[in-house]
């Protein structure tokens, strides 16, 4: 069963049965889905879940002890070279050249992807400045900070002018101002040049506001794949209420006497989950005044990715 939106030999990347062990563990088992052209499709789940095995696979560094992998087409395991001029790739760790320059590694990056030298320096200044970059042209790689390590990988990824680019956890890390420059660079790729965009992530908001659609691992295992929006409906249970208080917090089976309900505790209040919060919110109001609490604020919240991937995930990650 292919679970992506278009067809495996239309879509920009494609999992087909992709399966992958080492010695007696399945670390990926027989997954399928497709990516459509210009599309960021976001591949979540918890530590060990198949990610990275996932998108080694997809990039040619992994065969697939069963499956197939395809990248605009092509078979990666078949026609390796041609499925990677394809695509740019971003790991976590970045992995700059330490002893040569900002500048130098870009365009050393352009001449191994074959880049016609009439465009390498074009590309290379382009590059830099959109990553805020320039003033540190002459900057050795060792002498980068994480963020900006990051930054410039992103920059030599980026240089052959792949159609389809694979990030690994791009954000993680980094400062506030670094991971909001390199998501805005990539909405942008992805909106004015239609780029295909693969990511791995444990942010949680990331995903939300970048991806298109994600497809959330457990085991090794494709549990779901959908739209942000769509996986959220599927959790409904999780809506809640948040109630904070000015003054001392209340019990809340103080405030909800006799009713059974989930709650969870906030700095200044706690957050009740509700299918139905909206009444549920008159109904805290209505006893808060009848006994003498103040409210600070009081809130209905809509489930949100991570309510969705604490569901379908468990507690996975503290089990490991």
């Amino acid at each position: 069963m292919n679970l992506g939106a278009p067809g495996s030999e239309t879509a920009a990347l494609a999992a087909e049965g992709l399966t992958r062990r080492f010695g007696d563990r399945l670390a990926v088992d027989r997954i399928d889905f497709t990516v459509s052209d210009g599309e960021i499709f976001g591949l979540l789940g918890p530590n060990g879940a198949g990610k990275s095995t996932t998108v080694r696979m997809l990039t040619g560094y992994l065969a697939p002890t069963a499956g197939r992998a395809r990248v605009e087409g092509i078979d990666v395991a078949v026609e390796p070279c041609g499925a990677r001029r394809h695509i740019g790739v971003v790991p976590e760790e970045a992995n700059v050249y330490a002893d040569l320059s900002v500048h130098h590694n870009v365009l050393l990056m352009a001449e191994l992807h074959g880049v016609p030298r009439s465009e390498r320096e074009h590309r290379c200044r382009e590059l830099l400045a959109a990553f805020g970059l320039d003033g540190r042209a002459a900057q050795r790689g060792r002498e980068l900070s994480k963020g900006l390590r990051q930054r410039l990988m992103l920059c030599m990824a980026l240089v052959s002018e792949p159609s389809v680019l694979f990030l690994d956890e791009p954000t993680s890390g980094l400062d506030v101002a670094s991971a909001h420059l390199i998501r805005d660079v990539v909405a942008r790729l992805n909106h004015e040049r239609g780029m295909t965009v693969l990511l791995t992530t444990h942010n949680m908001a990331e995903a939300e506001t970048l991806c298109h659609r994600v497809g959330i691992l457990r085991e090794g295992r494709l549990a779901a794949i959908d739209t942000p929006a769509a996986l959220r409906r599927r959790v409904a249970s999780r809506r809640s209420v948040v109630a904070t208080f000015t003054g001392t917090v209340p019990d809340p089976a103080t405030v909800l006497p006799g009713i059974d309900i989930e709650t969870a505790p906030l700095p200044a209040g706690w957050r009740v989950y509700a299918a139905e919060p909206g009444p549920l919110a008159q109904h805290i109001a209505v006893r808060c005044a009848a006994l003498g609490l103040e409210l600070a604020s009081l809130n209905t919240l809509e489930p949100s990715l991570e309510d969705v991937f604490v569901s379908i995930t468990g507690n996975d990650d503290a089990r490991r």
